[in-house]
């Protein structure tokens, strides 16, 4: 049994009293441990793909089992239950808070887990020096670099040890350089066993990764593994 599996998921949105459908009848399967890629074009559907996975979002139609469990038949609770403990996620924007140390950031997800304090603090720490970023613990994202910033993104996604990493284009915002780094770090964390889902539009990114699915106008037309 593979660990994500759609089939013939859809997403719909209203806008402005038209329907515009982001998703068209999307079947695909993941495996535990797999790297992958959704690549495609901007409006593309591989952001709206990655938020039905990560469960921030519910399809319009189709089915989506996680492990064999219904994700469409999960209540509001059991559902931010599965994405709590499941899933880390990484954006192009970072969505740090903006008044919040370093730290504070990272133990954020397990302060909602119910994560005792000292614990917060140990694991928060531990995650700043995995990143190389523990001299920066007590720094504010204005005080930080884009890739440092990322970097402490990437620190918090792994804060509540998730299995699945979905990174939505998080190297978008950053020089080549910094760029590099989040890609290796992200390779990194597939070599220990996580599944990672990485969202992009560049072919560079998308060919480190095992599998690429591509996607256009809210369909796969692609799948390959490397």
């Amino acid at each position: 049994m593979k660990m994500i599996q759609m089939e013939g998921v859809s997403k719909d949105y209203q806008v402005g009293g038209a329907a515009v459908h982001a998703l068209s009848e999307v079947g695909l399967a993941i495996g535990a441990g797999e790297s992958v890629a959704l690549l495609g074009p901007s409006g593309s559907g591989k952001s709206t793909l990655m938020h039905l996975i990560g469960c921030l979002d519910t399809p319009s139609r189709g089915r989506y089992r996680f492990e064999g469990r219904e994700v469409g038949r999960l209540d509001v609770n059991a559902l931010a239950a599965l994405r709590c403990a499941t899933f880390g996620f990484v954006f192009q924007r970072f969505h740090l808070m903006p008044r919040a140390t370093a730290w504070e950031n990272v133990a954020m997800p397990m302060r909602f887990a119910g994560v005792a304090p000292a614990e917060r603090l140990r694991r928060a720490a531990a995650l700043l020096e995995r990143v190389g970023l523990a001299d920066r613990a007590e720094h504010r994202p204005s005080e930080l670099s884009g890739g440092q910033q990322q970097r402490v993104a990437i620190a918090r996604a792994l804060a509540n040890q998730p299995r699945v990493i979905l990174a939505d284009e998080p190297t978008g915002n950053l020089d080549s350089v910094s760029g590099a780094e989040v890609v290796a770090l992200l390779g990194e964390l597939h070599g220990e066993g996580r599944t990672i889902v990485t969202v992009t539009h560049d072919e560079a990114i998308a060919a480190r990764a095992q599998r690429v699915i591509r996607l256009l106008d809210g369909r796969v037309v692609a799948d390959d593994s490397g």
